[in-house]
Order: C-alpha cells, then sequence, then structure tokens
C-alpha cells in the first residue's frame, strides 16, 4: 500500500508543483481543514494520517473511521509546511473520497438485509492497484471483504469450467489437488449443478445470476436430501438495493456484490487553509 501511495504523489508531482513553488513561499507554515460536503461513512483517515505524517505534517482527527458524516462535518485538521500540504491535498482527498464511497455502499447494503441471517460480501471487481484500499473500505462499512487476491481460496468460475469440463470434474480436480488448507468455492448456474457440488464437498457453492425463485428452488431441495449445512450457499450476479431482501430472506449465508466497488459514487470532501 505504502508503493501505491508513492505511487499516486508521485503521479500528481509530475516533475514538481510549479504553482506553488510560484506563489507560496518555501517556508511558510499554515494550518488546514479536512471538510465533508456529503453524507454517508467515513474510512481513510488511518491511511492519509499516515501520508501527513511521513512528510512531517501534523494530524487532528475530529472524525474516525466508521463515523457517520454529514455535510459541512470537520473531518482532519492539519498543521505543517504550506507547499507540502498542497503537494498532498488532491491524492489524500481522492483517496479518502474514493474509500468513503465504498464504505458508504456497503452500509447501505447492509443495512438493507439487517436482521437477516447472512453476511454481504465485495468482489475482485475493484479498481486496479488499489484494491487493498477497496477491501479497507468494505470492511469499514460492515461488509465482507471476500477474497483480496486469487491465493486466498479456490474459487472455480465459469472459464475454470469451460477449460476443465463440468462444475463437478472441476470441484474433484481441485480436491485432489489443492490442500486442506484452502477452501473451495464453486460457481454454479443450475440446481443440479449445485446439488452436486454440494454432495462432493464444497465449502462454498456460489449461485451465479441465479433468480430469487431458482435459488428458492435450490435451497428447498438442499433441505430435502438433508444437505443443506454442507456447504455455504453464496449468490451474486446483479444483485441491487430492489432485490437483495428478496435473497436475503431465502436463507442463503453470502450475498456478494460487485457494485460495491466498481460503481460507488465517491464522496465530496475540501480542504480549506
Amino acid at each position: 500500500m505504502d508503493k501505491i501511495i508513492q505511487y499516486m504523489l508521485d503521479e500528481d508531482k509530475g516533475f514538481g508543483d510549479i504553482t506553488s513553488q510560484a506563489v507560496v513561499d518555501e517556508s511558510k507554515e499554515v494550518s488546514a481543514h479536512i471538510v465533508s460536503k456529503d453524507e454517508g461513512i467515513l474510512a481513510g483517515m488511518n491511511i492519509i494520517r499516515e501520508v501527513f505524517e511521513e512528510f512531517d505534517v501534523n494530524v487532528k482527527f475530529w472524525m474516525k473511521d466508521g463515523a457517520k458524516i454529514s455535510k459541512n462535518d470537520l473531518l482532519m485538521s492539519v498543521c505543517g509546511n504550506a507547499r507540502t500540504i498542497l503537494l498532498l491535498e488532491r491524492t489524500v482527498l481522492n483517496l479518502s473520497m474514493r474509500m468513503s464511497g465504498v464504505a458508504s455502499a456497503a452500509s447501505h447494503y447492509v443495512g438493507l438485509v439487517e436482521g437477516y441471517d447472512v453476511r454481504v460480501a465485495g468482489t475482485r471487481k475493484t479498481s486496479p492497484a488499489i484494491a487493498k484500499f477497496d477491501k479497507y473500505a468494505l470492511k469499514v462499512g460492515g461488509a465482507d471483504t471476500h477474497r483480496f487476491a486469487l491465493d486466498d481460496m479456490v474459487l472455480i468460475k465459469d472459464n475454470h469450467i469451460v477449460a476443465c469440463g463440468t462444475p463437478l470434474e472441476a470441484l474433484l480436480k481441485a480436491k485432489e489437488n489443492v490442500s486442506f488448507s484452502k477452501k473451495i468455492e464453486i460457481e454454479v448456474e443450475t440446481l443440479d449443478d449445485a446439488v452436486d457440488c454440494v454432495k462432493n464437498g464444497a465449502d462454498i457453492v456460489m449461485l451465479d445470476n441465479m433468480s430469487p425463485e431458482e435459488v428458492s428452488d435450490v435451497i428447498d431441495k438442499l433441505n430435502e436430501l438433508n444437505i443443506r449445512q454442507n456447504s455455504l450457499i453464496e449468490v451474486s450476479g446483479g444483485i441491487t438495493e430492489d432485490t437483495i431482501v428478496d435473497y436475503a430472506k431465502l436463507g442463503v449465508d453470502i450475498i456478494s456484490i460487485g457494485a460495491l466497488t466498481h460503481s460507488s459514487r465517491s464522496l465530496n470532501f475540501s480542504m480549506k487553509f
């Protein structure tokens, strides 16, 4: 994460902040405030604090990660060299605004299924290079992070299955080749494949792009066969705020939603000297 932040700063800096060099005295000391112009859940303050402090800028928190924020809330105060703060300003704001947007989306969806025994999760549909920041924001918003990277667990998806044969063949091959220490999840699109994979020991079976009616049929069949408890059941694919409760009330274990990271709106913050 430190390397990524350094790249962000280098990208924004170019060969130097010629505006600040032209109009701000090199030794000028200032204080500044970061203020919310939006409503949502705050995330990223711990990370941008480390950025400021790395450049000898003093930081005071007014609100912390996970807090509900409103328009005009004072989030953080900083004090230090004016040129340095101006050099960091856009990067820290962009990052915290993005993270707060993801945390806000996560919190919203988690709130929609409050009272149901289900976990809302993100996916790997994150912005390139900043996946770890997106995952941290999901956690702040109360959602599960799902996989951080490809080595976290086995997740057999449609293209793996096409390359291997059938869902069951892919599952059995994975069980043969992967250590007991790694969970195995498999994506299926039909009731029969779901039953086969639960029967054969998949840790998690993902019902991909199934309607609530199709998911209900799967759950009913697993209960009928007395194997529902064998695997966690995850649903994913096109689930929105209008349909999430329809899935949660069926008794699934996990609802994963790519939109938490690929379509969330950044909140709007500003810095004022």
